[in-house]
């Protein structure tokens, strides 16, 4: 007789900070999400099983934990409606902090974090170090440099044709 399965309940967060392209049939937030359920699939030996709420933040930044997708998601771990998280570390969060906070959440909840895209999986020792080193302070500071600089080209870009790159006005 074989042994019971547990029923692991998989959520996928999907996030892109630009709202451009909402009339596309196939966007971003959709490739994330089929890879993610590829993802769910290849596991439902383990008892994975995709959840069926989609938590999917369009036109929204990583550099804030205010988004509506992301507080359903938390609010739905809260009450243990999910097992594990599904996909990149860059689309939880930007912001170091921020992602030591939603981990720190996880954690609190029994709620396993996987990165598909980058072999992180927080049940697994070396995932757990992994994620670790990616919040290690210096690190991730060189991690926000770089994204930081890559933003900084299609700035210069909108300036040299005496264009706007922001889309809203800074507040004091």
């Amino acid at each position: 007789m074989p042994a019971t399965v547990k029923k692991v309940r998989a959520a996928v967060y999907t996030r892109k900070s630009s709202e451009e392209g909402p009339d596309i049939e196939f966007s971003s937030l959709d490739a994330q999400r089929d890879a993610c359920e590829a993802y769910i699939n290849s596991q439902r030996s383990e008892g994975w099983v995709l959840v069926p709420d989609r938590y999917d933040d369009g036109g929204v930044s990583g550099g804030t934990l205010e988004r509506p997708a992301l507080r359903r998601l938390l609010a739905d771990i809260e009450r243990g409606l999910v097992d594990v998280v599904v996909y990149k570390i860059d689309r939880l969060s930007r912001a170091p902090t921020d992602l030591a906070k939603l981990v720190e959440a996880f954690d609190a909840n029994n709620v396993t974090f996987v990165a598909v895209t980058q072999s992180i999986n927080t049940t697994t020792s070396m995932g757990r170090l992994t994620l670790n080193i990616l919040l290690w302070h210096p690190f991730a500071c060189r991690c926000s440099a770089a994204s930081a600089s890559r933003q900084s080209v299609p700035a210069c870009q909108a300036a040299r044709r005496g264009r706007s790159w922001r889309r809203r006005a800074l507040r004091a």
